[in-house]
């Protein structure tokens, strides 16, 4: 049995336990690990993500009772709605409700459902599991409901629903990559202009779990978007005209001053933006990922765009010093979650692994969990 059939299967057996008969579809969509591009989406610039193995399941079916009802495998609580009169609540069901509701607001008459959502993907990992939950949930409600909304109108859907409903202000990255991905290959997602290619990329990625959590609805991460939204009007009073604050012009800090921590925030994301450009005309070339790239993006991360902890930063040193190692950083948002590294040679990574895991326990009195995986593919349907 393969971990997807494995997955699907899980799925289905708990919907079965939980409502007493089986679903009509069981859809999936993966997690993601972002291989370099780090706080440019939402600046209008350039990301190059990649599907992980680890993928969510919702298992659904139409209900009869005249309610919606969402349970999860990794909560305790079951969520209780009306599917025609979504309102927000705080919980984790809020990004079910929230596609839904995205539904609607495209004219697409939304029936009661029963959910079951099993998911591979942790939480608050940096590994884009509410992203996994949106589009696997958007992708078995299409489906249900007759629609055809295509997987790029899927992703747009469920990014709406996490930026307007749940109240996230992320970018498209995460939505993209989990409903656009294709096996072997990196997602180059132009933010801008919504634009995606797929690049060749043939090396192994260790993910590392920090095991520290954090919730962007908390905080930080909106606070660094206002942060670059305030330099960008600043950039644009001062004359500098430039389409987003990733394609401002080289000499943009001669012209604008910025002060701190502006300065530093612009300086990643201009800087971060070339490293894509740089990447993605390496993997082009030979399917492999400069690692001096990574490590300078985990640096610039750290120091300029202050999204780390110390946590991942042992993790990133602790990789970069292993044999075969090409390169590391963190991946996501920050402040917690998960940090990459990247090698060509899949047994180094796993050598890596067995080597970093009880240093880190040791060093942090807490786990560290490792995963492999490559480039994996995206949205999946399945009739139970």
């Amino acid at each position: 049995m393969t971990t997807a059939t494995a997955g699907l299967a899980r799925a289905a057996s708990a919907f079965k336990q939980r409502y007493g008969r089986m679903p009509d579809l069981v859809a999936s969509a993966p997690g993601r690990v972002n291989l370099i591009g780090e706080h440019t989406d939402y600046n209008g610039g350039d990301v190059l993500p990649i599907a992980i193995s680890q993928r969510t399941y919702v298992a659904a079916t139409r209900s009869t009772l005249g309610k919606t009802r969402a349970r999860s495998l990794g909560a305790g609580a079951e969520g209780i709605f009306d599917a025609r009169t979504p309102e927000k609540t705080g919980d984790w069901w809020d990004y079910v409700v929230g596609v839904l509701w995205a539904f609607a607001r495209r004219g697409i008459e939304v029936p009661q459902f029963d959910f079951v959502i099993a998911s591979e993907v942790p939480m608050g990992a940096g590994l884009s599991s509410s992203a996994a939950l949106e589009v696997a949930a958007a992708t078995v409600i299409n489906a249900l409901t007759g629609s055809t909304l295509s997987p790029l109108q899927l992703a747009e859907l469920a990014h709406e629903a996490e930026r307007e409903f749940v109240g996230v202000a992320c970018g498209i990255m995460d939505q993209f990559a989990s409903a656009l991905a294709r096996e072997g290959h990196a997602l180059h997602i132009h933010c801008d202009s919504r634009e995606t290619e797929h690049v060749p990329f043939g090396d192994s990625v260790l993910i590392l779990d920090s095991g520290v959590r954090r919730d962007l609805r908390l905080g930080a991460f909106n606070e660094r978007q206002r942060q670059c939204t305030m330099a960008l009007n600043w950039m644009r009073a001062a004359g500098v005209e430039a389409p987003s604050l990733a394609l401002a012009p080289p000499d943009v800090f001669k012209r604008v001053p910025f002060g701190e921590p502006l300065g530093s925030r612009v300086r990643h994301v201009v800087e971060e933006q070339a490293r894509v450009a740089e990447a993605v005309a390496a993997l082009r070339a030979t399917g492999h990922l400069p690692g001096e790239l990574l490590n300078a993006s985990h640096q610039s991360l750290r120091t300029l765009y202050e999204c780390s902890c110390p946590e991942l930063d042992w993790l990133v040193m602790a990789a970069q010093e292993q044999p075969g190692v090409t390169g590391a950083r963190l991946t996501g948002a920050g402040w917690g979650g998960c940090a990459i590294a990247v090698s060509a040679d899949e047994t180094a990574l796993r050598k890596a692994a067995e080597v970093i895991m009880p240093r880190y326990a040791k060093q942090f009195g807490q786990a560290c969990d490792a995963w492999m995986t490559t480039a994996g593919g995206a949205i999946q349907v399945e009739r139970v």
